[in-house]
């Protein structure tokens, strides 16, 4: 069973999507960016992605464990 359309952890996961399509499409600008020269620019871009990507596996498991604890309220 899926969660309800509006949950919260559906919300979540919704915006943990976002999240995950912004880093990408950043991820194509620093490339950009860094074959027009600023390797600077690019690699504190890169810092910041880090930061996105260090954060990741805790933000999936805590949407696991709220969808676990949904479907045993459902």
């Amino acid at each position: 069973m899926s969660a309800p359309k509006y949950s919260l952890s559906d919300i979540l996961e919704r915006l943990y999507n976002n999240q995950l399509a912004l880093e990408a499409a950043i991820m194509e600008l620093t490339l950009l960016v860094e074959s027009q020269g600023h390797a600077e620019t690019g690699g504190n871009i890169r810092g910041a992605l880090q930061a996105i990507g260090n954060n990741e596996g805790h933000i999936r498991q805590g949407l696991a464990k709220l969808m676990l604890q949904h479907r045993g309220d459902a």
